[in-house]
């Protein structure tokens, strides 16, 4: 999905034009950004107003990877305690 489509409704929106865009959209968009960057056929005022749009983008995707590490960590840090009841308990040498 190109990714005017889904920045032409952000502004009816009224918030963060990047916020609905997902990680994969914010990705895609980054990438074909950065293509049109490294061309150097664009304006000096175009090529500052997509270097900014490209450090938008993968400031949104960092924080799509942050909040994906946290939900990782919490998701093992559960499993972990869940699995660690009972078990390491017996048969456990460490003190010894």
């Amino acid at each position: 999905m190109p990714p005017t489509e889904s920045t032409s409704s952000d502004d009816a929106l009224g918030s963060d034009p990047l916020a609905s865009l997902s990680y994969e959209e914010a990705r895609d968009e980054l990438i074909r950004v950065v293509g049109q960057l490294e061309q150097g056929s664009s304006t000096l005022e175009d090529s500052i107003a997509l270097w900014e749009r490209g450090e938008a983008l993968a400031r949104h995707c960092e924080e799509w990877l942050i909040g994906a590490k946290a939900r990782l960590d919490a998701a093992r840090a559960g499993a972990g305690a869940s699995a660690g009841v009972g078990a390491g308990t017996a048969g456990s040498t460490d003190a010894e």
